[in-house]
C-alpha cells in the first residue's frame, strides 16, 4: 500500500481487487447499511480487513479523519486505529469505539486479539463489516517478525468484537475547535473509557442570558465525527459545563470544564471519567 493512500482510496482499491478476483456478480449480496451487532457480549463476528498509509503508521499522518481526533500516532491511540464502514462508524456516533480484532486464515496470523479504535469512515466496504486499518494495526495481528508478510496479503478475513475502551491515566478531554466564538461553540470529545463513543452532548452556561434560567442544559448537535456544535442566538456566557451521554446511556457531567477565558484550538481536560 502506498504511504500516501487515503482510507477511502485504499478501500476503493480493495473493492476493485475483490471484483477482479471474484467477479462482480460472485458471492452473496451484502447489505452494508444493516444494523451492526456491535454491543458488548455479541461474541466474535466475521469481517474483512485492509490497511492504508505507511506500513508502521497511523493511517492518516496525525489526525483521525472523519472523526476529528488529533495526533492518533500518539498515546492513547498509538497508531492502533481503523476506518470503519457504516455499521461501525454509525454516522460518526461510532467514533472512539474500541474493538478487538484477530486473524487466523493466513500463515502469518498470530490469532491473538489486538485492540483498535474507530477514528475514520470507510466509504467503500468490501464486506458487511470492513476494518480499513492503519499499517501498524494490521501488522499487529501477525506473528513476531511476520508483520510485513501479513501486510503483503492486502485483504484478509478477520474476526472482531466490541470491547470497553480503557485509557489509563486519562480523563475525558474537550478540545475547543478552531472557529469557535461567542455565538458558535464547537468541541471535540475524546478519551472516554468504556463505550468510547458519545451520542449526545449538552452545554450549560454560567449565568442566565436573554431571560433563560441559570442551570439549563442546551442540547448541542453533532457537527461531524466526534465534534459537537452549538449555534447560539446570544453571546454564550462561560465558564461552560458539558454533559455527555454514551452509547449505553451512561451520563457524565464535567462542571465548568471550559473556563471563562477559553480560546479556540485549546484542550480542556476534565476531572471526570466513565467507570
Amino acid at each position: 500500500m502506498a504511504a500516501t493512500m487515503s482510507c477511502n482510496v485504499a478501500a476503493l482499491v480493495a473493492v476493485l481487487s475483490v471484483l477482479v478476483v471474484y467477479g462482480s456478480c460472485a458471492g452473496q449480496v451484502v447489505n452494508y447499511s444493516a444494523s451492526a451487532a456491535t454491543a458488548y457480549g455479541s461474541g466474535w463476528l466475521p469481517a474483512r480487513a485492509t490497511w492504508y498509509g505507511a506500513p508502521t503508521g497511523a493511517g492518516p499522518d496525525d489526525n483521525g479523519g472523519a472523526c476529528g481526533f488529533k495526533n492518533v500516532n500518539q498515546y492513547p491511540f498509538v497508531s492502533m486505529t481503523s476506518c470503519g464502514n457504516e455499521p461501525l462508524f454509525k454516522d460518526g456516533k461510532g467514533c472512539g469505539s474500541c474493538y478487538q480484532i484477530r486473524c487466523g486464515n493466513n500463515p502469518a496470523c498470530s490469532g491473538k486479539p489486538e485492540t483498535v479504535i474507530i477514528t475514520d469512515m470507510n466509504y467503500y466496504p468490501v464486506a458487511k463489516y470492513h476494518f480499513d486499518l492503519s499499517g501498524t494495526a494490521f501488522g499487529a495481528m501477525a506473528k513476531p517478525g511476520l508483520n510485513d508478510q501479513l501486510r503483503h496479503a492486502g485483504i484478509i478475513d478477520i474476526q472482531f468484537r466490541r470491547v470497553p475502551c480503557n485509557y489509563p491515566g486519562l480523563k475525558v478531554n474537550f478540545h475547543v475547535e478552531e472557529g469557535s466564538n461567542p455565538v458558535y461553540f464547537a468541541v471535540l470529545v475524546e478519551y472516554e473509557d468504556l463505550d468510547g463513543d458519545v451520542v449526545q452532548v449538552d452545554l450549560m452556561e454560567s449565568k442566565s442570558s436573554y431571560g433563560s434560567a441559570t442551570g439549563v442544559w442546551t442540547p448541542m448537535r453533532e457537527s461531524w465525527g466526534s465534534i459537537w456544535r452549538l449555534d447560539s442566538n446570544h453571546r454564550l456566557q462561560a465558564p461552560f459545563s458539558l454533559r455527555i451521554r454514551s452509547d449505553s446511556g451512561k451520563t457524565l457531567v464535567a462542571n465548568n470544564v471550559v473556563p471563562a477565558n477559553w480560546s479556540p484550538n485549546s484542550n480542556y481536560r476534565s476531572i471526570v471519567q466513565f467507570s
